[in-house]
């Protein structure tokens, strides 16, 4: 079945175009198709409920003017249509503000925690360094950092745990 198929017609609820009298028998027979369409466009049934309950309150409220339109139930999909982009702009703008609230990168730590990450690896002799780098800095496993350096797994993991244990001398120092 194709998702057309499944969706009635907005004019379809109508039975050849005559109106309902009252916003109730409106609400009946527009509830499951418009339902239906704002749950394929949020992809959220609750999200979708909460559209449809908004939009159902405004052509309430406007009532009178809408009941003698050509296509209240058009009226009705365009502006469920119309409050569920503004609530998802809503949310973008809100979630563009909660980001912006986060403090900027201070710069000077960033220099800082370098200069302490550069210091603490200058203390390591160079091949413990090229093994701290190679595995622990870019995440390759022994046997390609061995490769890379031309040397022995086991060797790579040995200068490796070497060059953490100074690390951790080095940095524990430091913050003494």
């Amino acid at each position: 079945m194709s998702i057309t198929g499944a969706l009635p017609s907005p004019r379809a609820a109508t039975d050849g175009g005559e109106l309902p009298v009252t916003f109730e028998e409106f609400v009946a027979t527009s509830h499951t198709g418009l339902f239906s369409a704002m749950c394929l466009i949020t992809r959220d049934r609750n999200e979708a409920e909460d559209v449809m309950q908004e939009a159902l309150l405004s052509v309430w409220e406007r009532w009178d003017r809408v009941v003698t339109m050509d296509d209240p139930e058009g009226y009705l999909y365009r502006t469920a249509f119309n409050a569920q982009r503004r609530r998802r702009r809503r949310a973008a703008l809100a979630l563009k503000r909660a980001v912006r609230l986060a403090p900027p990168p201070d710069r000077f730590d960033e220099v800082e925690t370098r200069h302490v990450v550069m210091r603490a690896l200058a203390s390591l002799t160079p091949r413990q360094r090229e093994a701290v780098v190679l595995t622990e800095l870019l995440d390759y496993p022994s046997d390609e950092a061995a490769a890379i350096m031309g040397i022995s797994s086991s060797t790579v993991r040995v200068l490796a745990s070497q060059g953490r244990e100074r690390l951790r001398q080095t940095v524990g120092d430091r913050d003494a």
